[in-house]
């Protein structure tokens, strides 16, 4: 038999088990042209709230009962297609299914003796991608300027903040525990960091950590923390609209300061993007952080949760700050 992960609900808030069902289909059979799957690992993400919304985005929501998908490392146990041979491994958006067969589009190969397969759904896949191309394109950051980064200790942030010291800025990271705080630092090399669960006020804390002001803001998270950095913002600033996690089980509009008139005043550049904008320039950016890795100027933290039943729990764990790094569910 062949596990699958339906959405059996939209959630209302923060996710709950109940609003996913785990069912049990007939293993597919290889048809012409096609590969047969095994899941070796599925990404978790935040975006993923997004979806399990019904309404109009930048990617199709998901169905109600209907397998969820997200970006997947498997095996080609069988293929039928002169592209792929048995035994490769590739990645893609691929359904949450144990086994399941593909036409092989939009999939593409990766290399087991390159990096950990786990590394090309964090480091070396979207999330690494998207604190590259986002930092990099949108954040312009020179030599000498402050990068600011909240949810630093998590999959992008972690790497948004090494990118930064390559670039020879300094680095200030937001993250909710002292643990979290000393990876950032001790592993990550930013140059401090700031426990929110323990700052009454986020704005003097982030004065403190930047006395010279911060010139580019990579925000995971938005509301209040992005409130604060702009209160901290120099002129010419950019900031990084990347995600905006505390936000995401709202159920109503939230509202807060009006961010205008700093805007003007600062000229500030303020942007918001998705990984997908830059697809045609991907293996770009998957070359130089592979380069970076194997130089070992970028280090990479996962949380692997083991038992494919198990990735609900691993993506209602996200909301709550449970992963460091990129979580990632072995099948």
């Amino acid at each position: 038999m062949n596990k699958v992960i339906y959405l059996k609900k939209r959630p209302e808030g923060k996710p709950q088990l109940s609003d996913f069902e785990i069912k049990e289909d007939q293993k597919p059979e290889c048809g012409d042209g096609e590969l047969l799957l095994e899941t070796l690992y599925v990404s978790v993400d935040p975006y993923l709230r997004g979806r399990m919304r019904d309404e109009k985005s930048y990617i199709e929501p998901f169905k109600l009962d209907q397998p969820l998908e997200s970006a997947v490392v498997a095996k080609v146990t069988e293929s039928k297609n002169d592209d792929f041979n048995s035994g490769d491994y590739v990645m893609g958006m691929l359904q949450w299914k144990q086994i399941q067969t593909h036409s092989g589009k939009g999939l593409r190969k990766v290399d087991k003796d390159l990096a950990p397969l786990s590394a090309y759904l964090g480091v070396l896949g979207m999330t690494g991608l998207t604190a590259y191309f986002g930092l990099l394109d949108i954040g312009e950051p020179k030599e000498g300027e402050t990068v600011l980064v909240s949810g630093a200790a998590g999959a992008v942030g972690s790497i948004v903040g090494q990118i930064a010291k390559i670039k020879g800025c300094k680095a200030i990271g937001i993250a909710g525990s002292d643990e979290k705080i000393n990876l950032i630092t001790e592993k990550f090399g930013f140059d401090s960091g700031i426990n929110y669960s323990e700052t009454d006020n986020m704005t003097a804390a982030i004065g403190n950590h930047a006395p010279d002001g911060v010139d580019v803001y990579f925000d995971n998270v938005g509301s209040y923390t992005l409130d604060a950095a702009m209160n901290n913002i120099n002129r010419f600033g950019r900031v990084i609209n990347c995600g905006a996690i505390s936000l995401y089980n709202e159920t109503e509009q939230p509202t807060g300061p009006r961010l205008e008139t700093t805007i003007v005043k600062k000229s500030i550049k303020m942007q918001g993007f998705i990984v997908r904008n830059y697809e045609d320039r991907f293996e770009e950016g998957v070359q130089q952080l592979g380069k970076w890795l194997k130089e070992g100027k970028l280090k990479h933290e996962e949380t692997i949760v083991d038992d494919f039943d198990q990735i609900p729990q691993a993506f209602i764990d996200l909301f709550d700050g449970k992963n460091k790094g990129k979580m990632v569910v072995k099948a």
